[in-house]
């Protein structure tokens, strides 16, 4: 059934704030003596405080219903990816939320808080609940189903075995396919975009790139503003093939 109403993608031009927030952890690949590294974390600031004034959705329960519908989409996008290559899926094993500091552990390091991460080591995505669940207030669903796009998509590399020398490399891939998710699924009528989204969205985009000055070779590097605005739209428009997956 296509997604209710209720869970189509809304892309305000706040989403930018929002994507800024996102702490993405790249999986981790495995150190030495098959031990797994330790994920590549970036300090990120909390998303702004919230503007009783932004039109956006505000319960639990709803949160957690768009917490569920993006997982269950991105799953049925990749399990038709899959299939279409004749490989068999694996769904992650878990979707963690957490509240603490350090409260679940990736390959022997706690991950922080204002921060969502796939983690190879126990083939998990976990997410700080409190500091989703604000970004969801304020900019709305459009935040949850990125958020899994592109930690769905580090998994997905995982599956893949697609290693890159550098963390960009992998996080400009992860971007682009997540575009080729939202698009791919908007375009099957499992999303919903509403009139001027893909521009806001564009707009958002331009603001999640590195600071000025970070090198592109150095870990934990995602990309520039444009860098991560063309991955993310030669996704969506073309669909996985921008994203050399093979």
């Amino acid at each position: 059934m296509p997604v209710p109403h209720r869970n189509r993608l809304v892309i305000p031009a706040l989403l930018g704030a929002a994507l800024i927030a996102l702490g993405c952890v790249a999986a981790p690949q495995q150190g030495p003596a098959g031990q797994p590294a330790r994920p590549q974390q970036q300090t990120r600031t909390s998303p702004a405080p919230l503007d009783p004034d932004v039109d956006g959705t505000d319960t639990v329960a709803e949160f957690q219903s768009d917490v569920g519908d993006a997982r269950s989409i991105a799953e049925e996008y990749w399990k038709t990816e899959f299939d279409r290559s004749g490989l068999d899926f694996q769904p992650i094993a878990e979707l963690i939320p957490y509240d603490e500091d350090g409260e679940v552990d990736c390959g022997g390091q706690g991950l922080g808080l204002n921060n969502a991460a796939y983690c190879s080591a126990g083939d998990f995505i976990a997410y700080d609940a409190q500091w989703a669940f604000g970004a969801f207030r304020q900019i709305g669903d459009a935040f949850i189903f990125y958020l899994l796009g592109h930690e769905y998509a580090h998994a997905i590399q995982r599956r893949l075995n697609l290693q890159a020398q550098f963390t960009i490399e992998q996080e400009l891939q992860a971007d682009c396919m997540a575009g080729a998710y939202i698009g791919d699924m908007e375009k099957a009528g499992r999303l919903r975009l509403e009139d001027g989204d893909l521009q806001e969205l564009a707009a958002g985009l331009e603001a999640v790139g590195d600071d000025p000055g970070q090198p592109w070779f150095a870990e934990g590097a995602h990309g520039t503003a444009k860098q991560r605005t063309r991955a993310f739209s030669n996704g969506y428009s073309d669909s996985l093939k921008p994203c050399n997956l093979s």
